[in-house]
């Protein structure tokens, strides 16, 4: 039996803040030192970083959509100051650097904003975004409060404010937060004068936030400090392995910072404690989505390393879910100076020139990938239930892990408010092979001393199993589910009131729910009634494991879904009413109609409520499906293929190099790529004509590989394993007409290069040969879907 004991909720301070929204505003916004709280009730919004300006404008619509279907209701965006005064005095907000046109369409799609000011904002974008002009031509101290920086960053910020004009949250805009500079660690007054100064041009925000790890020192009660955990580093290394210092993230622990993210640009560590973490919320800005591919270090992140890492930040306390990145995107190459991060900017690492992917959810050009599915079942969670965990504070058990080698102690919090709570447990560590633990039950005594002991029945917890369990969740109705060995995932009313909550079943795990012994369940359960429960078991997981309970207060519903299904789990608001959709596609809820982007083998849609008909482009006639109705689609077409020619086959590699200030493995030169090996590729303009997006794939041995059409880069890659994806639909015509120049180098055997150890051999490969294996071109067609009568979209 593993116990906890919950200790009696802190006390939570409150008016020592000076942020949240004016009487005036529209919607009510503030934060004290547990939670935000908008419009009367505690608010863990879940935000996705997503950079607009790396993004061509046109897609800036679709890809928030897929956003807000991923469960995102606040995106995060920076400013970067040499995009948009590449040039000293010419201030651009035009085209795809349109901030005022991307906060609007936030505002049209009801996403909240929060607007990464700089004027140092990072994001591997050339020395920090701050403009070469300003280091090579002004006599002055960066980052800091010398008056002649000041009076350069003056008119960037008034210009700021006047883009934003109207479009904070007071007047009834999106924009609810702002940060200042980025991971400055040791200058609080100059933070606290970026804030003055942004305050006097008239940006206004409710909250007000700085980056805080590294013990950074943040001006005390004036920003509110915001935290971060990956579960891989670029910056550290080749030779050190495996980040081991990452395993931190994935144990429960009520320690927010990490002084690992970002530790290669600070020149000394902080001597100070950090903030004082009792004024503030546990809120997060940067939990690693993916990350980032540098030359000398290329790790491979896995969607169950970052759903975990998400987990253990919830169990561990976090009220405010910030995920870096959420959305990949490409650097800019229309500026005077190549825009990405290098060793020739004395950056320690080289990064590419054109890709910033981040292997982040929704790739560098809007591909859905698994972790995508699997944060949004946390997210679902959260938008159902964060009001009530948002106020519940963090418990540990009585026996924790040791250390960060203890690989045998089970992982497990609860948090918890009176006689409510949610237990997590998170049996998966990127860096250890955990356990399988056999015949486990949980003791939890809650605040005023009453003992939950679940499952009944001791249970394995399989390796790798990670996951939430309800104790107290409310199933509407005047029903309570005392708990249940399953995950809450959401919770919508039936077409005639009925409350209908939905769970996810965890693999392995029997799932049991416990609820009052006087209620009756009817459904596909193995039912018995113990001392205190009504104990039901489910005897298989699914659309059908629809239970009907009934006590004396009225009746609700409860369907339990395989993981597998809730994966594919989505909630959407539309045709009148919200719904639950189940499919393997993305489904985008968009005004009247339903669009879906289509990348399974096999596509459809599940809805509940169903509608009566639905209408659309290769829609088949519903079937039952539990209690779904569910449609099947057509799947993708098969494109004409393009044909590849070598038009050079001898490569002559890169000759190893190092760099910066760390002398680290250098990225080869422009130079060097003309000793690539060279392929033309042609392709048909048939395959570009439909809606939606094509990807060029792109299987090579090599080191590094380019793209070029009509001799322009579009792409770049350092090779870490997967296949490399191209977008083209940006370059639709050009490409049809020009076809796609790929080059590709080798390694030079004396490079010094970290990649996951199941990428070693393919790495290994290109010390002797540097070619593209093969191409690929494959549809993700994007369709609508309309309910029957419902007029067009």
């Amino acid at each position: 039996m593993l116990s906890l004991h919950a200790p009696g909720t802190p006390p939570v301070l409150t008016g020592h803040l000076p942020m949240g929204s004016s009487d005036t505003a529209p919607q009510s916004l503030t934060v004290d030192s547990q939670s935000l709280i908008r419009d009367g009730r505690p608010w863990i919004p879940v935000m996705g970083e997503f950079h607009f300006s790396r993004c061509p404008a046109a897609e800036w619509r679709e890809e928030l959509l897929k956003m807000k279907a991923g469960g995102i209701d606040l995106v995060a965006t920076y400013l970067f100051w040499n995009q948009h005064e590449n040039e000293r005095g010419t201030l651009r907000f035009d085209g795809d650097l349109d901030l005022r046109r991307f906060v609007e369409l936030c505002a049209e799609l009801d996403l909240a904003l929060v607007v990464r000011l700089g004027p140092w904002s990072h994001g591997e974008c050339r020395n920090g975004g701050h403009p070469d002009w300003l280091l090579n031509e002004v006599d002055c101290t960066p980052r800091s409060d010398d008056p002649a920086y000041l009076a350069l960053v003056e008119p960037y910020y008034r210009r700021i404010a006047e883009e934003l004009r109207g479009l904070f949250h007071d007047d009834g805009g999106p924009i609810v937060a702002l940060q200042v500079e980025n991971e400055l660690y040791d200058n609080p007054g100059h933070l606290a004068t970026l804030r003055r100064m942004a305050e006097k041009f008239g940006m206004r925000a409710p909250l007000w936030t700085a980056t805080a790890w590294g013990a950074a020192d943040i001006p005390q009660d004036t920003l509110l400090p915001l935290y971060g955990g990956y579960a891989e580093e670029f910056w550290v290394d080749a030779e050190m392995g495996p980040a081991r210092e990452m395993r931190r993230h994935f144990f429960f622990t009520p320690i927010r910072d990490d002084h690992a993210i970002g530790a290669d640009l600070r020149i000394a560590d902080s001597t100070g404690t950090g903030p004082d973490t009792s004024r503030y919320p546990y809120a997060t800005c940067e939990l690693g989505g993916g990350m980032a591919i540098a030359y000398h270090r290329r790790p491979l992140v896995r969607a169950a390393d970052t759903t975990a890492l998400a987990l253990t930040k919830l169990g561990s306390g976090s009220v405010w879910q910030g995920y870096y990145m959420y959305h990949g995107g490409s650097q800019r190459v229309d500026l005077k100076e190549p825009n990405q991060e290098s060793h020739a900017t004395g950056y320690p690492n080289d990064m590419p020139t054109v890709t910033y992917d981040f292997q982040a959810p929704l790739g560098e050009y809007g591909q859905a990938r698994p972790v995508f599915h699997g944060l949004r079942l946390q997210h679902l969670l959260l938008e159902s239930y964060g009001a009530d965990l948002a106020r519940m504070p963090l418990a540990l058990p009585d026996a924790e892990p040791t250390s960060l080698d203890d690989d045998t102690t089970l992982r497990w919090s609860v948090r918890s408010a009176g006689d409510q709570g949610f237990l997590f447990v998170n049996n998966h560590d990127p860096y250890a092979a955990l356990p399988d633990h056999e015949n486990v039950q949980f003791s939890v005594q809650l605040e005023g001393g009453r003992t939950v002991t679940l499952p009944a029945q001791p249970v394995p917890v399989p390796a790798g199993a990670h996951f939430v369990w309800p104790i107290g969740l409310d199933l509407g109705s005047g029903l309570r589910l005392e708990w249940a060995s399953a995950q809450p995932a959401t919770r919508i009313a039936l077409e005639d009131g009925t409350p209908l909550t939905v769970l996810a079943a965890v693999d392995g795990i029997p799932a049991t729910l416990a609820l009052p012994l006087d209620a009756d369940v009817e459904g596909p359960a193995q039912v018995e009634r113990t001392g205190e429960h009504t104990v039901a078991t489910l005897t298989e997981p699914g659309t059908g494991a629809l239970l009907t309970v009934t006590g004396p207060s009225g009746t609700a519903k409860v369907l339990v879904l395989s993981h597998e299904q809730a994966l594919q789990l989505s909630k959407v608001d539309v045709y009148g009413r919200e719904r639950l959709s189940l499919s393997a596609d993305v489904v985008v809820a968009d005004g009247g109609a339903l669009h879906m982007h289509l990348s399974s083998a096999s596509p459809s849609i599940a809805l509940l409520p169903a509608p009566d008909a639905l209408h659309g482009e290769g829609i088949g006639q519903p079937t039952a499906d539990g209690a779904f109705n569910r449609w099947q689609l057509t799947a993708a077409p098969h494109l004409p293929q393009p044909t590849l020619e070598c038009v050079r086959e001898r490569a002559v590699a890169a000759p190893a190099r190092t760099g910066g200030g760390h002398q680290r493995a250098s990225a080869p030169l422009e130079a060097d790529f003309d000793k690539a090996a060279v392929y033309q590729i042609t392709v048909p303009a048939e395959a570009l004509n439909s809606e939606g997006e094509t990807l060029l794939r792109v299987r090579y041995t090599g080191d590094v590989a380019r793209a070029y059409i009509d001799g322009k880069l579009i792409a770049d890659d350092f090779w870490f394993g997967p296949n490399w994806e191209i977008g083209l639909r940006r370059h639709a015509e050009a490409a049809a007409r020009h076809g796609i120049e790929i080059r590709v180098l080798p390694l030079d055997p004396a490079s010094v290069i970290y990649v996951d150890a199941t990428a070693r051999e393919g790495l290994d490969a290109a010390r002797d040969r540097a070619a593209v294996e093969a191409v690929e071109l494959v549809a993700v067609p994007r369709i609508s879907l309309r309910e029957a009568g419902g007029g067009r979209d």
